[in-house]
């Protein structure tokens, strides 16, 4: 039996004024050069495995079998297949999947004909139907159509083109949903009783998605930068003149957090207010905007430096501190985050790295790296709208 355990805590840590873990401990780093504004970007697998084991982020493990991994692929198929939903809009689907459902497709007493259409068991929770456990007394739809898994990924997202358009709403009806948490858009669209609930679920439809798709290319390494990337020499300080302090350089150090433990620091801290802008260090495309488990929340640019890969991470943004998307191009002194102290951290401020060559390659003294090249003081953060790449 093919099994892929996936064991992820929803909450790990990100470094106490810093990152405390090598860049090798983090999940394939070959899904951050992947991601994108469309999970189109990422191929989903032909082969769906007959079982996943997760952990939801109250710590407690769950195993779901093929058949709920097989509606899931089709949750990720339809996203992939509508503009403007991409890799956040998924997880959030997921999540709102596996909370109203644990991802099964349930018939209704309420509807005796809703039997008659497969199913993986019956549901009591009123006339809901479905993976998404939407109510046709509400409009969601007619029976036969909720009784599919496509039309209930495909109301679930909604949009002009949605068969619920213009309600109930689905995600893409949400103003503003992509400055909302993810369980706030789940319950924006669900309308829940409970509507704490889905946050639970996070790290598990994190690795859902994780294990049904595979990046259309690699990452990583000491490869040139990637060929959609226009070369720079602009390099910029990670924040604007004035509006930090360092605190703790490159190397080992004493954990501030626990006295005596010594452990490898892996980047920058800039100590700053909660809010400050954090500035891209040079014209790039977003690998990574997220909650990432292991990390808690990143931000990871992909640059071409003098024709040579270079990443940078950026780390404890709070969930809406982010002014980027995954698969978003930035330019030098953007203003793409806000400081934090989001995750393992004593305060706000911004851990800053520098991986020469990709992700897989160390990370490098970001001190030395900025000194070696020029790297100038931005008084005056560009805001530059963001744009995406397809």
């Amino acid at each position: 039996m093919k099994k892929l355990a996936l064991l992820l805590a929803g909450v790990l840590f990100a470094g106490p004024v810093t990152v405390l873990v090598a860049p090798a401990l983090i999940a394939n780093p070959a899904v951050l050069q992947a991601a994108a504004c469309s999970v189109s970007s990422l191929t989903v697998v032909a082969e769906v495995p007959d079982e996943l084991v997760a952990t939801t982020r109250d710590g407690v493990q769950v195993v779901l079998n093929k058949t709920q991994l097989t509606h899931a692929r089709t949750v990720i198929q339809i996203g992939a297949s509508i503009d403007e939903v991409g890799r956040e809009g998924v997880i959030i689907a997921l999540m709102a999947g596996l909370t109203e459902s644990r991802m099964r497709m349930l018939a209704n007493t309420v509807y005796p004909e809703s039997a008659d259409y497969p199913n993986d068991g019956v549901g009591a929770d009123h006339d809901s139907l479905g993976i998404f456990q939407m109510r046709p007394q509400a409009g969601w739809g007619t029976v036969a159509e909720l009784m599919s898994v496509t039309y209930q990924a495909q109301a679930f997202y909604g949009g002009p083109n949605g068969p619920n358009y213009p309600s109930p709403r689905g995600l893409l009806d949400i103003p503003n949903w992509q400055q909302l948490t993810r369980g706030e858009v789940a319950q924006a669209v669900e309308v829940s009783a409970f509507p704490d609930r889905y946050a639970n679920w996070e790290p598990v439809a994190e690795a859902i998605l994780t294990a049904l798709t595979v990046p259309s290319s690699g990452g990583g390494g000491d490869a040139p930068a990637s060929g959609d990337i226009a070369p720079t020499t602009r390099i910029v300080v990670p924040m604007p003149e004035g509006s930090y302090v360092k605190t703790s350089p490159f190397g080992m150090r004493e954990d501030p957090l626990q006295p005596g433990l010594f452990r490898m620091h892996y980047g920058t801290d800039f100590a700053a207010p909660d809010g400050t802008p954090i500035l891209s260090m040079a014209d790039g495309v977003v690998l990574w905007a997220g909650n990432r488990p292991g990390w808690n929340n990143i931000l990871v640019i992909e640059h071409n430096i003098s024709g040579a890969k270079v990443v940078t991470l950026y780390a404890h943004m709070w969930d809406h501190g982010y002014h980027v998307r995954t698969g978003d191009r930035v330019s030098a002194g953007q203003h793409v985050a806000d400081v934090g102290t989001e995750g393992y951290s004593t305060g706000p401020h911004l851990h800053f790295e520098v991986h020469p060559g990709g992700w897989e390659s160390p990370a490098v003294d970001p001190d030395v790296w900025l000194s070696e090249h020029g790297a100038e003081g931005v008084t005056d953060p560009s805001t530059s709208v963001r744009s995406c790449t397809r």
